[in-house]
């Protein structure tokens, strides 16, 4: 998602989005491991998602 959508949200939202797409990505982990991953760049997509919302959190302090 864009880096908007994440600063128009509140911070509960964010934190409840942190732990939903930190969970994806353990899914998607464990999916190249196995090596059912169809697309690899998903992993990388949710890594930047995941910073995208860190960085937002600790601007917002």
């Amino acid at each position: 998602m864009k880096a908007q959508h994440y600063r128009e949200i509140s911070r509960d939202e964010l934190e409840s989005e942190l732990e939903e797409i930190e969970r994806h990505l353990f899914d998607l982990r464990s999916q190249a491991v196995t090596e059912k991953l169809e697309n690899s760049k998903a992993v990388i997509n949710v890594r930047r998602d995941i910073a995208r919302i860190k960085t937002i959190m600790r601007e917002s302090r």
